[in-house]
């Protein structure tokens, strides 16, 4: 039996799935590490606790399923995208890594659409944000010179942990998309938006095909991981491209919801759809793109609300079930880190609305619940308006396990939501790894092989009117409260 490896750097851990050849998953593994969080708004990661999360994952699933080293015959990682790790001479980063969810960068983000917004729409695709690496970078250039002139390299996290363990110092075109410095058109490093970065495109990795075999492993790395050498490791993608695959959506018309750190609805289309109030990629399939709405708190406002307030998520959920659809009245907005879809707008904040004496700690509990589905909903009332909002989608994420947010969700949006067997991030790099050395044919081989649904959630009717009719009243909420925001 040859096993395939795959790793993925979430926002709060690594996970790890090892992959038959036969479609099945024999193990997984997790180790969590911090983000660090120096000043309100900021985020931050050390790229170097991803590399021991992913030794201590694989060193775990050795241990747990017997299996001999040279039985693992290929390896491939992903990562969230936006997080840059700035390299010395040495191969040393020279900082911690400014995660995505940071929002320092608001001020340069702000300048950089004024000035040039237009110019990046068209080389990237994509709008300005501060969540992008280019107002990150610039950023760093105001306050930070002498950091961009140490680095000798720009990687993506992922691609920092693969260098440690190959030598390789290479990117894919997902992933190079995450920066706001490729020309997309031309798939190349546009010297424009590195001059607005403060950066020499010669610090960025060459670009390569995601199924591109690297060298084979270090034996420092060999040493760390108790991989063989024989270990192939490929290039790999993004976390959302690799969770959509693991997913099964690799057609035009397949979609998926994303419901983890940050929510994202992502249709399958065989163009680009360029609009500022989307965040569009690449699909790993050639000729694909994965054009898709996003909410910046999802599941992060879940971990927040109990971090701040206490409980686990299992009591909380139980609770919130309780509590009669809208909450009575009580409303939640999420944009603890300002908003994507469909303002672009970083100074957001989040908000309860509505609380009376009655209220209970369960009504808050369902109005956190019901707050990122209203999010998602502008979301698919964004796709709607482009005649792009799915009809159904796979549910994927660590929020669509649990089955009341699976439920507001699916009446929020008025489709059924699938869900399927081991859908995660990791799961897609092995399968990515699968077709990298041709253990399945192609990527629908793989999907057929791998992907096993389990059940479906149907949308309520009588559910899916009265959200319809309340989402005017958040969408009202918001826009008054947009202003006051802007002035805290």
């Amino acid at each position: 039996m040859r096993y395939l490896l795959g790793v993925d750097f979430g926002g709060s851990s690594s996970k790890a799935t090892l992959l038959g050849e036969d479609g099945r998953v024999y193990a997984t593994a997790g180790r969590e590490y911090p983000t660090y969080y120096p000043q309100n708004g900021w985020a931050e990661q050390d790229a170097d606790d991803s590399y021991d999360a992913l030794c201590y994952n694989v060193r775990e699933i050795l241990r747990e399923t017997g299996i001999r080293p040279e039985e693992i015959a290929a390896l491939s990682l992903d990562a969230a995208t936006h997080t840059a790790v700035l390299v010395d001479e040495d191969g040393r980063p020279v900082r911690r890594a400014i995660y995505w969810t940071d929002a320092r960068a608001t001020e340069q983000a702000a300048r950089l659409k004024a000035e040039h917004g237009r110019e990046i729409m068209r080389l990237c695709y994509n709008g300005v944000s501060s969540l992008w690496t280019l107002p990150q970078l610039a950023w760093l250039k105001e306050h930070e010179p002498e950091t961009l002139a140490r680095a000798r390299h720009l990687m993506a996290v992922k691609d920092f942990v693969r260098y440690r363990l190959t030598g390789d110092i290479v990117t894919d075109p997902i992933e190079a998309m995450g920066g706001l410095l490729l020309d997309v058109a031309r798939n190349e490093w546009s010297p424009f938006l590195c001059g607005l970065a403060g950066i020499d495109p010669k610090i960025l990795p060459p670009i390569v095909d995601p199924q591109t075999k690297l060298s084979p492993l270090r034996a420092q790395a060999q040493a760390d991981t108790g991989l063989s050498r024989d270990t192939v490791v490929i290039v790999g993608a993004t976390d959302t491209c690799m969770e959509v695959y693991a997913a099964g959506a690799v057609a035009v018309g397949q979609a998926a919801v994303k419901l983890a750190t940050a929510g994202r609805i992502c249709p399958i289309t065989d163009r680009a759809l360029v609009d500022p109030r989307l965040v569009t990629y690449r699909h790993v399939v050639d000729g694909l793109w994965y054009p898709g709405t996003a909410t910046k708190s999802c599941a992060a406002s879940n971990r927040w609300y109990r971090d701040t307030f206490g409980g686990e998520f299992a009591s909380l959920t139980a609770a919130a079930a309780g509590v009669p659809r809208g909450c009575e009245g009580l409303f939640f907005h999420p944009y603890l880190q300002g908003e994507i879809t469909p303002y672009l707008d970083d100074k957001l904040r989040a908000s309860f609305t509505g609380a009376a004496g009655f209220h209970t700690r369960a009504h808050f509990n369902r109005a956190v619940l019901e707050g990122v589905a209203y999010s998602m909903k502008d979301c698919f009332e964004t796709l709607r308006e482009m005649d792009a909002a799915p009809t159904e989608a796979v549910a994927i994420g660590g929020g669509s396990k649990s089955d009341l947010w699976r439920q507001i969700l699916a009446d929020m949006l008025g489709i059924p939501l699938t869900t399927v067997e081991n859908v995660d991030s990791s799961l897609g790099s092995a399968m990515l790894a699968g077709v990298a050395i041709g253990v399945f044919a192609d990527h629908a081989e793989a999907v057929r092989r791998c992907v096993r649904v389990t059940g479906v959630t149907a949308p309520d009717p009588a559910a899916v009117a009265f959200y319809d009719e309340r989402f005017t009243l958040y969408k009202s909420i918001q826009a008054a409260l947009a202003p006051i925001y802007h002035r805290l």
